[in-house]
């Protein structure tokens, strides 16, 4: 499984519909407002990074509003939940 984290900026009058549009996607397991340099953090957690280029060059791509992206893969989860676990079973 690949998980990656992306930090958004979106145009200030359509942070909300930006953010309804992302987690209408599939592989996109969590969407967050947020404070700071970034308006929206988006959690993908996907199969392959063949995927992962998929939902971030086509998918996010068509959503109007979205200015900037930085993308960021994660190597390893320090977590109290076993996400593939999670997800094996279909949750």
């Amino acid at each position: 499984m690949v998980t990656s984290i992306i930090l958004i900026n979106a145009q200030r009058n359509k942070i909300n519909e930006v953010a309804e549009k992302l987690q209408e996607i599939a592989g996109i397991s969590e969407v967050y407002s947020v404070s700071g340099k970034y308006d929206l953090v988006a959690i993908i957690r996907v199969k392959t990074n063949d995927d992962l280029a998929e939902l971030v060059t086509k998918k996010m791509l068509a959503i109007d509003g979205i200015g900037k992206t930085e993308t960021m893969l994660a190597f390893q989860a320090y977590s109290r939940h076993d996400l593939e676990s999670m997800f094996a079973v279909g949750m």
